[in-house]
């Protein structure tokens, strides 16, 4: 949705490895927003995102407006069930339906053989390839780590929203993750170890809290035992700028 930064480009770079030409799509989906959600506000630099992929060596820019998107008239919309009812989907409601329906778009506008979507939304990559298998489009989907700052918080257009101290707060989250992570691979339940991460989320100043969950790394189904591959996965707002990071937890090999 622009407001490019390195965890964007990071997918830029990976493309030029599965591909011999880079498409990027920019555009800011109302449909993804809630009624009460950031969309006038979210950061635009349209300029400074078309100079960015230039000299990162993109072939094209695709940033269609919304008036090409959603002409007069426009009546359809995509919607999965499952894998959409929990984490951001119950946060959001409609969200998912908006991801998926913008995306379709872009695919069968752009036509890509292969196209890459940062882990950072994990859900939302969970969702479009559950999307892409079921409708049978012809398009790889790769999912890209999760690029951070030198200090472990995750990259986002809306790290620009937070102040001087909120930025220091924010660290809270990935390392709450990370401590719950670590706690649970070495045996302490995950409803503890949730309870802790939340817990210090709250004393960072973070409220409301929307979800710190673990879920089975394919299905995003939560699981109250770490028995299988799964994601850590929180979601909270500090300020007025709302936070989403996610880590790997495995259970300890036997």
């Amino acid at each position: 949705m622009g407001a490019l930064h390195e965890g964007h480009m990071a997918l830029v770079e990976e493309a030029r490895r599965h591909a011999a030409h880079v498409v990027v799509s920019i555009f800011v989906n109302p449909r993804q927003f809630g009624a009460n959600e950031d969309l006038d506000s979210y950061p635009r630099r349209e300029a400074k995102d078309a100079q960015m992929l230039q000299a990162a060596g993109v072939d094209l820019l695709w940033a269609p407006g919304v008036e090409v998107m959603y002409p007069a008239g426009y009546a359809t919309n995509i919607s999965l069930s499952g894998l959409t009812e929990g984490l951001d989907g119950a946060a959001r409601p409609g969200h998912f339906d908006g991801v998926a329906t913008v995306v379709t778009k872009l695919f069968n506008q752009v036509q890509p053989d292969v196209a890459l979507f940062g882990e950072k939304d994990y859900q939302q990559l969970a969702v479009i390839r559950r999307m892409v298998q079921d409708l049978d489009l012809p398009v790889e989907i790769i999912g890209v780590p999760t690029q951070r700052a030198e200090d472990g918080l995750a990259l986002s257009s809306r790290n620009a929203y937070l102040s001087e101290e909120e930025r220091r707060e924010a660290l809270a989250l990935p390392r709450a993750l990370g401590e719950a992570a670590r706690q649970m691979e070495k045996g302490m339940a995950v409803e503890a170890a949730l309870a802790k991460a939340i817990a210090t989320l709250a004393a960072h100043g973070f409220d409301p809290i929307d979800y710190v969950s673990l879920c089975d790394a394919a299905t995003l189904e939560p699981m109250r035992v770490l028995d299988r591959p799964a994601r850590l996965l929180g979601a909270a707002k500090l300020g007025r700028t709302r936070l989403i990071d996610n880590i790997p937890v495995n259970p300890a090999a036997e």
